[in-house]
């Protein structure tokens, strides 16, 4: 994938060679939300990128569940959870991490034995 400063030198050397009539309507397209990419490049690097985010949204997904989980578990449990522990599980962005501390929520007897 270009870095930004690349992106933006390939579209102002496109954009200097082109004809207006062609600039506005590149510009047109660039706008619309389910453009399709006419080019094999665009459509595989596009691709890519919307799959490499697809997968960063579920993975930030998978550690927000569980965070909620050793919240929700501790909670049921009558475990009192203070703001800093609730922070530092929240702040949390180890899945296994979060996971061995969740096994450890349903036997601690304080919020703070999750970390020993």
């Amino acid at each position: 994938m270009l870095d930004d400063d690349h992106r933006a030198l390939y579209h102002d050397v496109v954009s200097a060679v082109l004809p207006q009539a062609a600039q506005h309507y590149l510009e047109t397209l660039m706008k619309l939300k389910n453009y399709e990419y006419q080019s094999d490049f665009a459509r595989h690097y596009f691709g890519e990128g919307k799959a490499e985010g697809i997968a960063e949204g579920k993975a930030e997904g998978e550690v927000e569940s569980a965070a909620k989980i050793i919240l929700r578990v501790l909670a049921a449990r009558g475990v009192c959870v203070s703001p800093e522990v609730r922070t530092r599980i929240t702040g949390c962005g180890d899945l296994a991490q979060l996971e061995t501390w969740a096994e450890r929520a349903a036997v601690v007897s304080t919020a703070a034995e999750l970390f020993d």
